[in-house]
Formats: structure tokens, C-alpha cells, sequence
């Protein structure tokens, strides 16, 4: 029966009444019969380009399908065109989580048409991530409908990407960051101000509504040069332009074809099929344009962010060829605009979710709270303003930051494509195959972490570490292609926590879901906000 051997009709059954052929063909026994019935006049020629064409559809739908079970690598059936894509009804946490418990730690199954090779060996992910990087393993999956943002580093791809990251990683250095942190001090001041303005500190207050807008204000500001202040305006036309921006439209029917006939991708993306809302990522375009142009005419080089030290690498015009092959070490005008949208979209999302979790996981752990903000009172002694160096040694607020990171971590998946066929540890990735390391999962394998489920940042202490595998933590990546915004999204995290405990505690109230209930999305999230009580804490002193 076709609904029995392919999950996907019985999913078009219940939820495309409208289609009821399609339920005739219920029996492949009955194949003909139904095709009489609706046609009962064709040629002996015509029956036979029919089933010809029947034939090779079938053939089509499965012929991707054999990789993993010629290789002798476990996974779950494939049903014809979707692969295993009704897996993804559970979440993809809870996907990874369930086939981590059924086939140990590699699997494979197919996305569509994708043959992808889970592994949670950690021996593996270090040859993935770091020892075979250069050599067969650079490049992320490539998704060509990125519109605008076609040109971000993100997207680039082999030398393409050496090149862009290779002009982008000295931006993002210690002695940047430190520069930078007025700038972000601006917004973390703000924070605390409206916190301190809310009328009834008794009621639980929504986490992500404060530190979602404490990201989005900052990172804007620090990526784009573009003044928001979405934290007392948060319906401000401009905000809510920059925010849809960067909303996945995956509704589009062009995008089903693209998973089902990947030939179809040139045509798809000259017809303009983009994940982004092209509009409002033209609005932020021009709004950096206009920064960029009043910079240079006024020749503005005092304020120090990204936009400003991406503009110094910009190249001219001249030095870029006609083919777009550079003649040399740089970016383009489009590049940067590209670039620094995506530095936005990147970071605000993963920074403010991580924010979320963090202060749940306080509010829910009192005494691992109690003893951050001892720490905290010991090295800014009476509320005293943050220094940088202060700020990057606080060796238990790092110890907490990793365990809610281990516990919840905001990129899910971590993805390679495999460009030439290789054996890694007796295991041979075909060509083509996207090596995908389910983080989620990875961070609560008993075998590298006791008590998984328990918050724990011992865990994490100087003598706990030591003896830690380092690729069984992944919460920015590995190796040369890792999380290039890593130490910013640390300093920005680090300053919104230290100066908001500097004047309140988190405290867990009726409001607060215990456990948390965890969305499906490929970006980890809560199917409701995370609600917890901001407590005003009195005057703090260094008692040592």
C-alpha cells in the first residue's frame, strides 16, 4: 500500500483533502486499475510512456537512498522522495536526541535527496573540524538562496572563504573587542535602566523582551553603525524592518522543488527565490550606505566597530576584476554590506537565546547564583564600573556561561560537506556527503558528560577541565571555520550579566516552566517565554 511504504502519501492524505486521486492510489496493486478508470482512452504507445515514466519516477525517488546501507551505516528507512524528512515532525533536538539512543554514535539518514553522516565520536569530529579541514571538509552545506546576502562569509565557500575569513578574523581580536566594549556599555547601562524602571519588580517579566532588545540594540550598533533603541521603542518602524529581516520565509513552494530537483536551483534563484525578505534587507543596505557615505565624506575614523574597521579593508573598484577575482587581500563594497548584515543576524538570535537560558538556569539554581554574585561583588566592590580585564577573568561567571551553554546549546547542528571521498577512522564519507555533528545530543552523551541532564558548572572548574575532551564541547565550532564572533558574543553576554546581577537577582516563580518545553526549530528555543522575577538587590560591598 502507498501509505503504508511511503509515509509521505499518507502525510499529503491528511493534510491535502483537496487531492483525492492521489488517495485512489492506495494499493500499487491497483495501479492500473486506477489509471483506467481516469483514463480509459489512451494508445498501447501512451500506457507505455505512462509506466515508463512511472517507473523511472520511482527509480528517481530512491535511487539516492543506498549510500548508507551499502556502507554498513545505521540509520532509519528512507521512504521514497522525502528520505527521512518525516523524522523532523519530533524537532530536530528531539530527532537527534531519539537516533542518538537508536544507532549509538553514527547514524546516517537522508534529508530529501541529502545523504547526511551523523557522528559523535569526538576522534572523528577532530579529523571533520580540524585535521582534514583544508583538504576535504572547508565548506558548510551550500544553500544558493541566500539573495543579498550571497556574499556574506558565511556563504563562501574553499578559497573564496580563506580569503574573506582571512581579512575578517584580525577584526575580531582581543584589542578590537576591548575598544569596542564603551560601545557596547552604552546599551548594557541602558539595560539596567529600564530594568531598574519597571513599576512592579514583583511580577515575572518576560527574559528575552530585556536582552533580546540589549542584543539587537548593541549588535546593531557594533556591526551596522545604525542607532536603534528597541528596548523603549520596540515598535519603532526601523526595528521592526531590521527584525523581519531576518525571518526564514521557508513557505515558499520553490523551495520544495529545490529539495526534490536540485537541477532546478539556477533557475530557481534567477526567478528570485530567497530565504530573507529581500525588501527589508535592501533597507538595511541602504541604512549602512548612508552610514558608510557620511563617514567618508566627513571622514569620521574615530568610532571604533565593525563597520568602520571593515570599511578600512575595503577594496577599490580597480583592484577587483572583471570576473570578481581579487588581485588582492580584501572586500568589496557588497561584500561588507553582506557581511555585517549577516554578523547581525547571526548574533543576535544565538547571543539572545543564550542570555534567555543563562538567567533561567540561575533563577532555577539558587546557590550557583548566590556564589556568581559573590564573585561578581569581589571584583567590582560596590557596584564599581566594568573594566575589560575584570570582565574576562571571571572564572566562575565562565564556569556557569558553559554549563547553560553545554545544557542549551543555540546552534544545534554543526554541518560539513565532504568535497572528495575519504576514510576517517575506518569509516568511508562518500563525495558529497554532509558530515553533520548533532551538538545538542553531543552535550548530553553520558560518556563525556555524568548526569547530563543536571546543571553543573563544576563541570567546567580549572581541575574538571583539564581533563575535559575539548571536541565534545562545541558551543562555537572548532577549528579553522569555527564561530568567527566568538570572543564578541562572550564579552557582550558576560557585560549584560555582570552589570544586571551588579543590581538584581533572578529568582524562579510560578511563571517560570520548570522543566522547559523546547521548540522544534533548527535554532533552539522554548515553546513559551522564559518568565522569571528581577529581585533589586540593596548596596554591595567588597567585605574582604
Amino acid at each position: 500500500a502507498l501509505c503504508r511504504h511511503f509515509p509521505v502519501a499518507s502525510w499529503f492524505k491528511e493534510n491535502f483533502t483537496a487531492y483525492r486521486p492521489l488517495y485512489l492510489w492506495t494499493d500499487l496493486g491497483q495501479l492500473a486499475t486506477v489509471t483506467m478508470i481516469y483514463f480509459p482512452f489512451f494508445s498501447a504507445e501512451t500506457w507505455t510512456l505512462l509506466i515508463t515514466f512511472i517507473v523511472l519516477l520511482i527509480a528517481y525517488g530512491y535511487w539516492p537512498y543506498g549510500i548508507f546501507k551499502k556502507l554498513g551505516i545505521p540509520g532509519p528507512k528512507p521512504s521514497i522522495f522525502f528520505g527521512s524528512a518525516t523524522y523532523y515532525k519530533k524537532g530536530f533536538y528531539k530527532m537527534d536526541m531519539d537516533l542518538f539512543k537508536m544507532y549509538g554514535r553514527m547514524w546516517g539518514f537522508y534529508e530529501v535527496r541529502q545523504p547526511i553522516l551523523c557522528i559523535m565520536d569526538t576522534s572523528m569530529i577532530k579529523t571533520v573540524l580540524v585535521k582534514e579541514c583544508f583538504s576535504y571538509f572547508t565548506n558548510r552545506r551550500h544553500f544558493v538562496f541566500n539573495g543579498p546576502l550571497n556574499s556574506a562569509v558565511g556563504n563562501a565557500r574553499d578559497g573564496e572563504w580563506k580569503q574573506k575569513r582571512s581579512v575578517l578574523s584580525p577584526l575580531f581580536s582581543s584589542g578590537h573587542i576591548k575598544e569596542m566594549l564603551p560601545l557596547m556599555k552604552q546599551h548594557s547601562d541602558k539595560l539596567v535602566q529600564c530594568l531598574q524602571g519597571t513599576t512592579n519588580h514583583d511580577e515575572a517579566m518576560d527574559v528575552r523582551e530585556y536582552f533580546g532588545s540589549y542584543c539587537l540594540d548593541a549588535l546593531a550598533n557594533i556591526a551596522l553603525s545604525i542607532d536603534i533603541d528597541s528596548l523603549n521603542n520596540p515598535n519603532d518602524p526601523s526595528v521592526l524592518k531590521i527584525k523581519k529581516a531576518f525571518t526564514f520565509q521557508l513557505n515558499n513552494p520553490g523551495f520544495i522543488l529545490s529539495a526534490l530537483f536540485p537541477i532546478l536551483n539556477p533557475l530557481l534563484e534567477k526567478a528570485g527565490l530567497c530565504i530573507f525578505p529581500v525588501a527589508e534587507i535592501r533597507f538595511l543596505f541602504s541604512a549602512v550606505e548612508k552610514v558608510k557615505l557620511d563617514r567618508e565624506k566627513n571622514g569620521d575614523k574615530n568610532r571604533m566597530d565593525f563597520l568602520h574597521l571593515m570599511s578600512e579593508s575595503q577594496l577599490p573598484e580597480t583592484k577587483t576584476g572583471g570576473n570578481g577575482n581579487k588581485e588582492m587581500k580584501g572586500l568589496t563594497h557588497h561584500e561588507i554590506l553582506s557581511t555585517a548584515a549577516t554578523f547581525l543576524a547571526a548574533g543576535f538570535e544565538t547571543t539572545s537565546k543564550t542570555l534567555t537560558f543563562l538567567i533561567y538556569c540561575l533563577a532555577t539554581n539558587p546557590d550557583v547564583m548566590k556564589r556568581l554574585l559573590d564573585e561578581i561583588d569581589k571584583v567590582f566592590p560596590n557596584k564599581s564600573p566594568v573594566t575589560y580585564e575584570q570582565l574576562v577573568h571571571l572564572e566562575y561567571l565562565d564556569m556557569v556561561l558553559n554549563e547553560s551553554q553545554r545544557l542549551y546549546p543555540i546552534a544545534l547542528r554543526m554541518e560539513r560537506l565532504c568535497t572528495e571521498t575519504i576514510v576517517v577512522n575506518g569509516v568511508t564519507i562518500p563525495k558529497g556527503t554532509l558530515v553533520m555533528i548533532p551538538v545538542y545530543a553531543l552535550h548530553r552523551d553520558p560518556e563525556h558528560w555524568p548526569e547530563p541532564e543536571c546543571f553543573n558548572p563544576e563541570r567546567f572548574s580549572k581541575e574538571n577541565k583539564d581533563g575535559m575532551d575539548p571536541y565534545a564541547f562545541l558551543p562555537f565550532g572548532a577549528g579553522p571555520r569555527n564561530c568567527i564572533g566568538m570572543r564578541l558574543a562572550v564579552v557582550l553576554m558576560k557585560l549584560a550579566i555582570v552589570q544586571v546581577l551588579q543590581h538584581f537577582s533572578f529568582a524562579a516563580c510560578q511563571e517560570t516552566e520548570i522543566p522547559l518545553q523546547l521548540d522544534k526549530s533548527p535554532i533552539l528555543g522554548t515553546v513559551n517565554p522564559i518568565k522569571v522575577k528581577f529581585v533589586p538587590r540593596g548596596p554591595t560591598t567588597n567585605e574582604e
